[in-house]
């Protein structure tokens, strides 16, 4: 039985913080879990410290990136630890998953800056497309992603809260989360011929470093877009979005990792150049480099 179904006062449970009433489903289908909460709460938040730290040290875009990555992520797994004590709560649960949607966002967005430093870095004659189309191309397609599920996401959580149809804002979800899966499987595509382009070159031990680490938060976004991408389609009702294991290992997780390897092995350290340079300045030289 849904909230719609019930007796009870919709504005209560709605905007209350009400415990979890047996045989009255709430918006996910079980309590979100306290403890993972509370880790991806401190995971996301000492992410977030270290990169806020390195962009005022380096000045570099893809410090400030995975800063408001940590962040935003963070905002939504406090979402998720609320909705543990109010499970009903329409704040906390449209919290959690429009901020869940926009996170790895910026983290896609990190991943292209890199490969546009390391590009550099290494030589632009090793690359497939000009550096600066990287920016042009990805990074747009990632502000159009966010729009759309960060749209989709709305609706539907304000749908379900009302106990009306969700299928709008889930399938706007959808075509929004297709839409990034498609453009980073082609920027895998070309990363790749990158990566095998440079094999056999003798590189610098941070260039090395952060091709690794790259390649790692490539495959763990890309893991999260296929879990999320297959999770909407089923539906507000499918076994993957009513299965929280599903997400705390497919989204927590793979995100987690997304940024802690940057934190590890940093693009900001492992590619420093001699001067420092702005976050403005940082953008520009990607649109530049390709005429050096």
């Amino acid at each position: 039985m849904s909230i719609s179904d019930g007796n009870y006062a919709r504005g209560d449970l709605l905007n209350g913080c009400k415990a979890l009433i047996p045989g009255l489903e709430n918006a996910y289908g079980y309590v979100p879990s306290i403890a993972a909460g509370i880790v991806f709460d401190l995971i996301f938040a000492g992410t977030g410290i270290y990169h806020i730290v390195r962009s005022f040290q380096k000045r570099k875009a893809t410090s400030y990136l995975l800063a408001i990555a940590s962040y935003v992520e963070l905002v939504g797994w406090i979402g998720r630890t609320w909705s543990n004590k109010c499970p009903y709560n329409k704040i906390a649960f449209l919290l959690q998953i429009t901020t869940l949607v926009v996170g790895p966002i910026f983290v896609a967005a990190a991943i292209y800056v890199t490969l546009g430093y390391l590009i550099r870095s290494i030589g632009p004659q090793y690359s497939v497309i000009r550096p600066k189309l990287y920016l042009w191309i990805f990074l747009v397609v990632d502000v159009v992603a966010l729009l759309i599920q960060a749209g989709g996401g709305g609706l539907a959580a304000g749908a379900a809260n009302k106990g009306k149809d969700t299928q709008p804002g889930t399938r706007l979800m959808v075509a929004g989360i297709i839409f990034q899966l498609v453009f980073m499987t082609i920027f895998c595509s070309l990363f790749a011929v990158f990566i095998i382009r440079t094999r056999g070159l003798t590189l610098q031990k941070g260039q090395r470093l952060c091709i690794y680490s790259t390649i790692i938060s490539v495959v763990f976004v890309y893991i999260r877009c296929v879990y999320r991408t297959v999770e909407l389609l089923q539906g507000w009702e499918g076994h993957l979005l009513k299965t929280e294991g599903y997400f705390i290992g497919l989204d927590g997780v793979c995100i987690a990792v997304a940024i802690l390897v940057f934190c590890i092995f940093d693009p900001a350290i492992l590619l420093e150049y001699q001067e420092p340079i702005t976050a403005e300045q940082s953008f520009n030289e990607l649109n530049t480099m390709s005429t050096k």
